[in-house]
């Protein structure tokens, strides 16, 4: 998915008041004078995938606009040492937006590269790599975007645009079968629903209820296989439930369409990425 424009200067203004708090940057105006001019090389100290330079320029951009931003492709493949943008201008907004644009980055190329790494073991299987609403509040549509840049697929965005019945959705409803007739009577299209299921009883109930999309939630592969056989080909079966990269392909290779992890957005680690400031003369 890609960013939208309005949604990535609300977000760094947001960003930047929480830094700043409505005043200014006291150590920067302290040490350094408005006339000093500056560039920062934004540099790679590990390998990874690069996203969320649309958010770093934009707290650039909000701080000076006459700053100049170069920088390589979303999506480009970065090695230790790599420079992968640069910044140039008066010295304090570049001192003042460092660690604001620096966390955008580290946060997105982490999930951008596990996502990557994810669906590089799934290749040749024909499953696909999805994210879920496991996000870090506010950064849904940033997060969702790495995934993205990083070679997965996004899973519904929110509550507003796809039908999940989960455990406890049919807990509450008294059982697969009765939850999807409830679905039903409110005017959802069964095609349209997918439901959680936990053994291969509720995947029957599921079938026989005309779900579009059943969710196989903490399986093994073995189990997965014998759903996949069960269903075969009258609904798409996703697997979810503690996936995460080095542990996919055995789920790809039972059969399922999509494996789904919350995994790529609450647990992906930080890339190690830093600013090199220096001084123009």
């Amino acid at each position: 998915m890609s960013l939208d424009p309005v949604a990535v200067q609300s977000l760094v203004r947001g960003a930047l008041d929480e830094d700043l708090g409505g005043g200014r940057d006291i150590t920067t105006e302290a040490l350094v004078p408005p006339e000093a001019r500056a560039r920062g090389l934004i540099v790679a100290r590990e390998p990874f995938v690069v996203a969320g330079l649309p958010l770093a320029r934009e707290v650039f951009r909000q701080l000076d606009a006459g700053l100049i931003w170069t920088a390589v492709d979303e999506g480009a493949e970065a090695a230790a040492g790599d420079t992968i943008a640069s910044v140039e201008g008066a010295a304090r907004p570049i001192l003042t937006g460092e660690r604001t644009a620096l966390n955008f980055l580290q946060r997105l190329c982490g999930i951008a590269t596990q996502a990557r790494i994810a669906s590089k073991e799934v290749e040749g299987t024909g499953a696909v790599v999805l994210d879920t609403r496991k996000t870090t509040p506010m950064l849904r549509a940033a997060e969702k975007h790495a995934v993205a840049i990083g070679g997965a697929s996004n899973h519904r965005m929110g509550l507003h645009d796809a039908v999940l019945i989960k455990d406890n959705h049919v807990a509450l409803a008294g059982g697969v079968g009765r939850a999807m007739a409830l679905a039903r009577e409110a005017g959802l299209r069964p095609g349209d629903i997918e439901i959680e299921v936990s053994d291969l009883r509720e995947v029957g109930e599921a079938l026989e209820a005309g779900a579009g999309r059943i969710l196989l939630d903490n399986v093994t592969p073995e189990e997965a296989r014998e759903a996949v056989r069960m269903v075969a080909g009258r609904a798409i079966v996703e697997c979810s439930g503690g996936l995460r990269p080095g542990f996919l392909r055995p789920y790809a290779l039972a059969g399922a369409d999509y494996l789904s992890l919350g995994w790529l957005t609450h647990s992906a680690r930080a890339a190690d990425i830093s600013m090199e400031v220096q001084p123009i003369r």
